[in-house]
């Protein structure tokens, strides 16, 4: 049967993702002809709330609303991040010499970083529209058709819209993971087709496990990790990712002599000083490690133990609390 079906069609089937996604953190839903699969609740919230918004700077600017999109989610961890809640600030934007509005200061590579600030998010969607299309190093991106999104993707980040050498791929990803370029299509007038993605089971927090099969590279405290497969041995890793020989180890605190373990994540970047906004604090399960947690939040190992008074290589017992972005008073 033929994949490609008309919007009229693909209107309630997609009502019906995103509804049904926002319920399960992994959801399948089937039609004719084809199964969708939404891995993430968050991305479903997100491109319910500002899919229209992505495809209206689309028909302004000629920037794909599939762009827009993950890029959104990819600097805002989809609307979660402190920039997004504080400023209004989904797309990473800092305020350059010729901002005059609001202004919000952001720990981010460096310390009180100045960000852009809006009253709406409506304002960062415009903003980040207008930022591209009259900025002189972005302008070759409007010779590229509007419907390529991997060629977007690959001349942003040749634009030095990120330092991330991955910058380009994480886009790339999230478009085809979620099916983000029917909104392109959309805004074209195009009928839309709906590409097959793998099904993915939902993440095992406790023992930072992942199963099923997706793209490698995922994003956790804005740090790029892996998820061990079978076959896999730090040597293929170091291959595969471009990576020094000790990097792998040291951003993932790994003896020489450790073997990799199917289904546990390998940081492909350093981790950060501290969580994620909303992760402030851990209360420490009954055999957990200070390693498994610095995994877990993708906070530095050594960071932990000094924000938490605790000696380097020493187990705290179940039930500790440990503070994860900023340093425990002294007696509690």
């Amino acid at each position: 049967m033929d994949k490609t079906i008309t919007m009229r069609n693909y209107i309630p089937i997609i009502i019906v993702v995103l509804i049904l996604s926002s319920c399960r953190s992994s959801q399948n839903i089937s039609g004719p002809g084809l199964t969708v699969t939404h891995s993430d609740r968050f991305v479903a919230g997100y491109v319910s709330g500002y899919a229209d918004k992505a495809m209206s700077e689309m028909r302004r600017t000629g920037v794909p609303a599939s762009i827009t999109l993950a890029q959104g989610m990819i600097e805002s961890d989809y609307g979660r991040s402190r920039l997004a809640m504080e400023a209004n600030n989904h797309f990473g934007i800092k305020c350059h010499s010729d901002w005059k509005g609001k202004t919000i200061y952001h720990d981010d590579d460096r310390r009180r970083e100045c960000f852009r600030k809006y009253n709406r998010v409506e304002d960062s969607f415009f903003d980040h529209s207008d930022f591209l299309k009259n900025g002189i190093r972005y302008s070759f991106l409007f010779d590229l058709p509007p419907d390529d999104y991997r060629e977007w993707a690959h001349g942003l980040k040749k634009a030095g819209y990120a330092t991330n050498p991955r910058y380009a791929g994480m886009l790339i990803n999230m478009i085809e993971e979620n099916s983000l370029d029917i909104y392109d299509r959309q805004v074209l007038g195009r009928d839309v087709r709906i590409r097959e993605v793998m099904t993915v089971e939902p993440e095992i927090n406790d023992e930072l496990v992942i199963t099923g099969s997706m793209a490698r590279i995922k994003e956790r405290n804005r740090i790029q990790y892996i998820v061990i497969k079978e076959n896999d041995t730090y040597k293929s890793i170091i291959d595969d990712f471009n990576l020094m020989s000790w990097e792998l180890f040291k951003y993932n605190d790994l003896d020489d002599e450790e073997e990799p373990v199917p289904g546990q994540i390998l940081y492909l970047q350093p981790k950060r000083n501290r969580a994620e906004v909303g992760n402030d604090y851990h209360i420490v399960k009954e055999g957990e490690t200070m390693r498994a947690i610095s995994q877990r939040y993708g906070v530095k190992l050594k960071i932990l133990y000094e924000r938490n008074h605790i000696i380097i290589n020493r187990e705290p017992a179940a039930g500790t609390e440990l503070w994860l972005r900023r340093t425990k008073p002294e007696g509690l």
